[in-house]
């Protein structure tokens, strides 16, 4: 492979890269306040928007010129409107709502802002809950992780093809995404989603609008405490491996096994690091967020992941799908018919 030609830094750059939380400081706001879907109905001033969003009217309109400098919002006079299609991408019911994952990177973002202590003492940041609350901050991650599957969810179903499968068992199944994606692949498969018993209550919702309820079975529990339900032949671990330690994913990785029938294969689709761990960018970016969110967490190479699968009892592990982010596949075989 060629070797890569860096120009040198430029200081400017280097203090442009430093301002770059502002931006994104901005977004998470209104984000979080919903201010977007205030605006959603039509143009308004900025002391009705203050009084709908029960906030300080100077600091509101603060924010809102802020946004409209970044081409988030539009000003005219003292209304404030959201731009030509922007209501489909930051408002909840927008047909290609980006929302839930803008709410999350707030969450985010209180997180990576105490990065320098966490380095200090190898502890995840403290938990700083938002304006929504705690509840609210689940509910986002929940949404969020919609937001970035469910574009990519039929392409890197194909890196698991033949889909030569008869029941599913998708751990951490979050709201469905991925289940009803797979079934929609598979029309002759029935699925089980097994997940904490706040998110199964959302899994029921998409899974209703589907119109796949009948063909999944929603099994609460927690897969760091409970066994997992068995008589899968497919399981998929979805972007939780990074959440865990190595030692952690072993113990997982022995719950899927005992779960799944003989011959049976888990898939996992994650963030594949290359041997010096610096590339993918958005990996090693990702090991960030995990270092100030989790206690072990971090991000894996193959053959991390190989390791702990045959410790696990797995074999023929083998990348079916490399992605520059979480789209990754790397699935492993159950010994037996």
């Amino acid at each position: 492979m060629k070797a890569e030609i860096h120009q040198p830094w430029a200081a400017e750059e280097i203090l442009a890269l430093g301002r770059s939380y502002q931006g994104a400081a901005v977004l998470a706001a209104a984000a979080e306040l919903d201010l977007f879907g205030s605006l959603s109905a039509g143009p308004l001033p900025a002391a009705d928007l203050a009084h709908r969003l029960q906030c300080d009217q100077r600091a509101v309109i603060i924010l809102l010129d802020a946004l409209v400098a970044l081409r988030l919002l539009e000003k005219s006079g003292g209304n404030y409107a959201l731009p030509s299609g922007l209501d489909a991408l930051l408002t909840a019911a927008g047909a290609q709502s980006v929302l839930a994952m803008a709410q999350h990177q707030a969450h985010c973002l209180r997180n990576w802002a105490q990065l320098a202590q966490v380095v200090k003492t190898g502890r995840p940041a403290p938990c700083m809950p938002g304006v929504r609350g705690r509840d609210g901050a689940q509910e986002a991650f929940i949404g969020a992780m919609h937001n970035v599957s469910a574009p990519n969810a039929d392409q890197v179903i194909q890196a698991v093809q033949p889909l030569q499968f008869r029941h599913l068992l998708d751990i951490g199944g979050a709201s469905g995404t991925w289940t009803i994606a797979f079934l929609r692949a598979c029309p002759s498969a029935q699925a089980t989603l097994f997940d904490l018993p706040h998110v199964i209550t959302m899994a029921q919702r998409r899974l209703g609008a589907a119109g796949l309820e009948k063909r999944v079975q929603l099994v609460p529990g927690d897969f760091t405490r409970d066994a997992l339900p068995p008589g899968a032949d497919l399981a998929w671990v979805s972007a939780i491996v990074h959440q865990n330690s190595r030692a952690q994913n072993r113990a997982l990785f022995a719950k899927v096994l005992a779960a799944l029938v003989p011959g049976g294969r888990i898939a996992i689709r994650d963030i594949l690091m290359e041997a010096d761990r610096t590339r993918p960018v958005a990996g090693a970016l990702f090991a960030i967020n995990m270092l100030v969110a989790t206690e072990g967490g971090g991000t894996f190479t193959f053959d991390e992941l190989r390791e702990d699968l045959e410790a696990a009892g797995f074999s023929k592990a083998a990348v079916l799908r490399q992605d520059e982010a979480m789209n990754a596949v790397v699935v492993a075989r159950k010994s037996g018919a």
